[in-house]
Formats: C-alpha cells, sequence, structure tokens
C-alpha cells in the first residue's frame, strides 16, 4: 500500500524596490497552471494609486482572477485559497501598512505571519508572495517612517525562512537567493 502525501503548496517569495520589476518576475515565477488568483493587496484611495492598479492589472493574462484582500489573507486562503492551482500576492508591503495603519511602532506581527503562513500551507497552490525590500535606502526621517522599514523587514524575514524559494529582483534582473 503507498502512502499518499498531503498536498502541500509551493511557498515563493520575490523581493525587491519601488519599480524594480519584481510584479513582472513574479508572474513569470506564477507559472501557468489554472485555476489562477491574483490577490491585490492595494487599494484605490486616490488616483495615483488608481492608475497603478489599472496598469499592474493590464500586464496580466485574463485567465487571472483578481481578488482585493487588503487585510484578511489568512482568512482568504482558508476560504479560497484551495480552489486555485496558482495564487499571487501583490505586495506583502501594501498589506502590512493596511493591517497595521498609524500604530505601526507598537506592532509584533509574528503571530499575525505566522497565520496567513499556515493558511497558505493548507492549500494545493503555487503561492508567489511580493514584497518590497526597504532597507536599501536612507534611514527615514520619522520615527513612523523607520518603525515601518523594520517591521517590513521582520515580516520579510520571517517569510524568506518559511518559503521554499526566495529572489531578488533589481533592474528587472532576478537573483535566486534560496
Amino acid at each position: 500500500m503507498t502512502k499518499r502525501r498531503r498536498s502541500r503548496s509551493r511557498l515563493i517569495l520575490v523581493l525587491g524596490g519601488a519599480a524594480s520589476g519584481k510584479s513582472q518576475a513574479a508572474l513569470e515565477r506564477a507559472g501557468t497552471q489554472a485555476p489562477k488568483a491574483f490577490v491585490a493587496t492595494g487599494q484605490a484611495l486616490d488616483g495615483e494609486m488608481k492608475a497603478r492598479i489599472a496598469r499592474h492589472r493590464a500586464t496580466r493574462a485574463a485567465d487571472w482572477v483578481t481578488a482585493e484582500v487588503p487585510r484578511d489573507l489568512a482568512a482568504w486562503f482558508r476560504s479560497e485559497g484551495p480552489g486555485y492551482r496558482t495564487i499571487l500576492v501583490d505586495c506583502l508591503t501594501l498589506w502590512l501598512s493596511n493591517v497595521c495603519g498609524r500604530r505601526i511602532a507598537d506592532v509584533d506581527m509574528t503571530a499575525r505571519v505566522d497565520e496567513v503562513l499556515e493558511a497558505i500551507r493548507r492549500t494545493p497552490a503555487r503561492v508567489v508572495l511580493v514584497s518590497n525590500e526597504l532597507g536599501f535606502g536612507l534611514v527615514p526621517a520619522s520615527r513612523s517612517a523607520r518603525a515601518f522599514r523594520d517591521v517590513a523587514g521582520r515580516v520579510n524575514q520571517q517569510i524568506a525562512a518559511s518559503a521554499d524559494e526566495v529572489y531578488f529582483v533589481i533592474s528587472g534582473q532576478s537573483l535566486r537567493l534560496k
């Protein structure tokens, strides 16, 4: 009698700076297995963001189902994740901003990220997470901006430790880190 191995998701993290090409690299890493879900964490709160979202949407093929999930990624993965073979989440930095709001200095995201990772691992899908690497710039002038950079860095480290593959994108070029 052969034992059937429980299906486990494949988790890929794609990091990069603003306008580095990380979203395109993530789409390439996601592959072609359908059904596919694009989980958007950005919110069109102003005209500039609305235009950004429209540009991103135009780069995706029509076979991507778009889900707008600004805050509760774990709940979405638990309820909707099992219905997909491929899931791309763009991006964790916006998700973090949506979850934390202005109280970022007092936030420990460890348990919340663990909850998201557990929900991801229960889906059979290939999951690609996109996040900004904020640690290469100048030290921000404000306390809240420094706190956000630090929390984002810890979230990225936590997810990278759990990921099966990690890529860093700069100038449209991907470098596999793990």
